[in-house]
């Protein structure tokens, strides 16, 4: 119970963080106006996946120095972009970066390092993502008891790949790649950006997971209840998500998840594919 409760807290502290107006609104001296893209996670689903308001994704990878994902990671998350979106143009920058020499990261810590070093902010009909390597886990880890988080998203253009935990994560496994379970998680949380589950895109029918509270009740978790989708909460953390992906690589299947019909059904009414 206290570790749904905990979870449940990372990811209320997130959306509060996407909320934040620290270091949003433009620069007094006439400089790049970045409030747009400091808004709460999946304020800008519809701008991701349709072309109403933006044609092309310009996405900024920064990492750390030696954690850099693999040119197939990239590669294969373009190719889900473009199944489920509607953009003419993806484009990827990379920004090379000091390790901030940090045992762990807290997503206060984690903005900041955005503030410090994000170029890239929407311009014109570009719409821009920021994505951060990182060479330290979470402080809210719990390796005691598997709890190990990948990635999370914490504004509505803004995530963090947890590079160091996925190479400690994989290990020597002989099932799955380096590449499979950062695809799975770069795909897992963009979906949230895109607004899944019940995130900022609006499900068509009830598939929210739900989980207790401090107080005993039901809530939703944005996550999917479907078996096996790609939203699924196992995804987000560690030693869940090896097994759901090796149990599927066992068995001849792809190991990284897809989206489920009902997860692509509430995207097309949000404007994706």
């Amino acid at each position: 119970m206290k570790k749904k409760n905990n979870l449940l807290l990372l990811f209320l502290t997130i959306l509060l963080l996407g909320c934040s107006s620290d270091n949003g609104g433009s620069s007094p001296n006439g400089g790049v106006d970045k409030s747009a893209n400091l808004l709460a996670t999946g304020a800008s689903a519809n701008d991701i996946l349709a072309n109403n308001n933006f044609d092309d994704l310009l996405i900024e990878i920064a990492y750390v120095a030696g954690f850099r994902p693999t040119t197939e990671t990239v590669s294969n998350f373009e190719n889900f972009l473009r199944e489920r979106t509607f953009k003419q143009d993806i484009n990827f920058i990379y920004q090379e970066l000091p390790s901030p020499n940090e045992e762990t990261l807290t997503l206060n810590e984690i903005a900041d390092l955005e503030t410090d070093n994000r170029t890239a902010y929407n311009d014109g009909r570009t719409l821009a993502i920021y994505i951060y390597f990182a060479d330290a886990p979470s402080d809210e880890d719990d390796e005691s008891q598997g709890a190990v988080t990948l990635g999370a998203v914490y504004r509505n253009t803004s995530m963090i790949i947890y590079e160091e935990t996925i190479r400690n994560l994989l290990g020597n496994s002989t099932l799955i790649s380096l590449a499979d379970v950062e695809t799975a998680t770069l795909n897992h949380e963009f979906g949230h950006l895109f607004g899944l589950v019940n995130l900022g895109t609006d499900p068509v029918n009830d598939h929210e997971e739900t989980e207790l509270n401090e107080n005993d009740q039901e809530v939703g978790n944005n996550h999917c209840n479907v078996q096996g989708c790609l939203m699924r909460s196992e995804l987000q953390f560690g030693g869940s998500m090896m097994k759901m992906m090796e149990r599927s690589a066992s068995k001849g299947a792809p190991a990284v998840p897809e989206l489920d019909a009902e997860c692509i059904l509430d995207l097309q009414n949000n404007g994706g594919r």
